[in-house]
């Protein structure tokens, strides 16, 4: 059976974007949702991502349109629908987001000496590194 990236009806906050990720790579997805509010609010590239993945992959059970107007109008109403029925989960991710980013900047702007090397420009691509291994060896299982 072949695997195939789509986003999730059932396991979604806004898009099901995550919720096909998770199952995709075999990952719980609330994992992903926490690294995409990391990279929005760590360099804004994370929503740009996001938005692009809403519209380009498909919904779970649903062929692929080439019309991008009806590609819009799903994505607006799936952002309409995720206002009027938030994620049960969605304290849980923004807080311990929150949380993680507060914590690095408030490391950062202390200055502390032996704490040099905690750098947001080295810190980011270091983590993403690390979260590619992890995906890599959890794929490979």
């Amino acid at each position: 059976m072949e695997r195939r990236l789509y986003r999730s009806r059932e396991d979604r906050m806004l898009g099901g974007v995550c919720g096909g990720l998770g199952n995709f790579l075999g990952m719980d997805p609330t994992w992903i949702r926490l690294a995409f509010f990391l990279l929005v609010f760590g360099g804004g590239v994370g929503f740009w991502v996001y938005i692009l993945m809403w519209i380009l992959i498909p919904e779970q059970n649903t062929t692929i349109s080439s019309d991008f107007g009806e590609r819009f109008r799903v994505v607006g109403d799936d952002f309409a629908k995720a206002m009027n029925q938030p994620h049960p989960k969605s304290g849980l991710i923004i807080g311990g987001g929150l949380i993680i980013m507060g914590t690095v900047w408030l490391l950062e702007a202390l200055g502390i000496p032996w704490l040099w090397w905690f750098d947001f420009d080295i810190l980011w691509p270091g983590l993403l590194i690390i979260a590619g291994i992890v995906l890599l060896l959890r794929w490979k299982r």
